[in-house]
């Protein structure tokens, strides 16, 4: 991990330390997994003694934020994933209702963050949104399915994250983990709709170019259109499994008949 902790300029207090790991947590710029540098060197980073630093990670990892494994190191606790209690997640991934609220709600939410991303996204916003874009084409040049359906969470995360509103990003991301997660486990149909990949690629291209030119109104639109898109395919993609699964019912209940094994009056 680089150097994202920056100098305690003044009192060089546990607190400070505290406060510094908090915000980057809340900000969204150490995720929940990441390993934070060793004991010196966090120290070095922050300029305090090894006791003080000692002495925030313990009050950090006794409010739930951070967590040491056992010769692993300390790392960002699961902050993200209380946002939905495991029986909360149960039920969502049980009722069918919950796919199409899931899919509403996004289209209003990633609208107001492509929107915010558009008028507030760095120079280094943008560089991650050109990297993530660049993976994105090539995953679907090389036809590499996986690939493109973790990326296409990935680029969502990156627009969030432009978007400078903390609430929006954990919000989102707690939506983001149960794609990540398999909660819905038909959203991968979508990749199965004729000229579906394509669409997709051009759709998320069109937030990118909004993003990127700073248009607002454009970059809302495109994320609600994206949105509309894959519930429309998710349905199409339902409504032809059923019927793929009814026509072959009905060629076996045929061919059964035709066998003498069945007869009509």
């Amino acid at each position: 991990m680089s150097d994202i902790f920056s100098r305690i300029e003044h009192s060089r207090t546990a607190d400070e330390v505290v406060q510094q790991i908090e915000s980057l947590i809340l900000e969204g710029v150490l995720r929940t997994g990441d390993r934070l540098p060793g004991e010196r060197e966090l120290a070095r980073q922050f300029d305090v003694s090894r006791p003080i630093l000692r002495d925030a990670l313990k009050a950090l990892e006794g409010r739930g934020l951070l967590t040491t494994k056992a010769g692993g190191g300390t790392h960002v606790a699961d902050v993200v994933g209380q946002l939905f209690t495991k029986p909360v997640t149960d039920l969502i991934a049980m009722h069918r209702k919950a796919v199409t609220d899931y899919l509403e709600y996004r289209r209003e939410i990633e609208g107001v963050a492509a929107e915010y991303a558009a008028r507030r996204a760095t120079a280094d916003d943008i560089a991650l949104l050109d990297r993530i874009m660049a993976r994105m084409d090539e995953a679907h040049r090389t036809g590499d399915f996986d690939d493109e359906a973790e990326i296409d969470v990935e680029f969502h995360h990156a627009v969030c994250e432009c978007a400078h509103n903390i609430i929006l990003l954990h919000t989102l991301r707690s939506c983001y983990r149960l794609l990540s997660e398999g909660v819905f486990q038909n959203r991968l149909l979508v990749f199965t709709v004729p000229g579906a990949r394509e669409a997709l690629l051009a759709q998320h291209r069109a937030i990118y170019k909004a993003v990127k030119a700073g248009d607002p109104s454009a970059a809302r639109q495109a994320a609600m259109d994206h949105i509309s898109y894959v519930e429309r395919s998710m349905l199409e993609a339902e409504r032809s499994g059923d019927w793929q699964r009814v026509s072959r019912l009905r060629l076996k209940q045929r061919s059964d008949a035709g066998d003498g094994t069945k007869t009509t009056g």
